[in-house]
């Protein structure tokens, strides 16, 4: 990597990081909305703008040549914490059934933990897998589909089909994702991975 190369990687204040920051920031207001007065009609509105400062941090990074360190971590982070929030007060409003939902941060939780064992063996992560981008993508978006199919109006009744397939798709691609990242762990603490690469 070139000196210019790793000074980039290593600044903070640009502007994709600065909307990842506002996306986390946003996410005890998206769940305030959800569990406090059922305002689920704002939940949208901050999670549709949740999703597309999410597209438009990853192009200002590559249009404006800011791409940083900080910004590869805040983005997933960002992710994960919109699908937890959703998860919880899904739970709690009976849209998700819990074990569903378990099983999802089961896999985070199992992914996490993975974390330190490799930095003991000097890798850092595997790169993300293309179906983990997937199922984020996927689940990002069920949740307002499945916000949406709540009630008996007629736009709950088309969206409810919708919605559960979108849920089942994104739910499946999820834990797989974590299945292969585990997979590609289990061969690095081998020695024998070509995907983790050295810390």
């Amino acid at each position: 990597m070139t000196e210019g190369a790793t000074e980039g990687a290593d600044r903070w204040l640009t502007i994709p990081n600065v909307l990842s920051v506002l996306r986390v920031l946003t996410v005890p207001l998206f769940l305030y909305l959800l569990l406090g007065p059922h305002a689920d009609v704002w939940a949208l509105v901050v999670l549709a703008a949740s999703a597309i400062t999410d597209w438009l941090d990853g192009k200002l990074a590559r249009w404006l040549d800011q791409y940083s360190t900080l910004g590869a971590m805040l983005d997933p982070v960002a992710d994960r914490l919109y699908i937890l929030a959703t998860l919880v007060a899904f739970v709690i409003r009976g849209i998700f059934p819990w074990w569903a939902a378990a099983l999802l941060v089961l896999k985070d939780v199992a992914v996490g933990l993975c974390l330190p064992l490799l930095r003991r063996r000097g890798y850092a992560p595997p790169d993300v897998h293309y179906i983990g981008k997937a199922a984020t993508f996927v689940l990002l978006y069920a949740f307002p589909l499945l916000l949406l199919a709540q009630g008996t109006s007629e736009a709950a009744r088309i969206a409810h089909p919708i919605a559960t397939a979108f849920a089942v798709w994104g739910s499946a691609l999820y834990v797989w994702a974590g299945v292969l990242y585990l997979a590609q762990v289990r061969l690095a603490l081998r020695g024998r991975s070509v995907h983790a690469r050295p810390g």
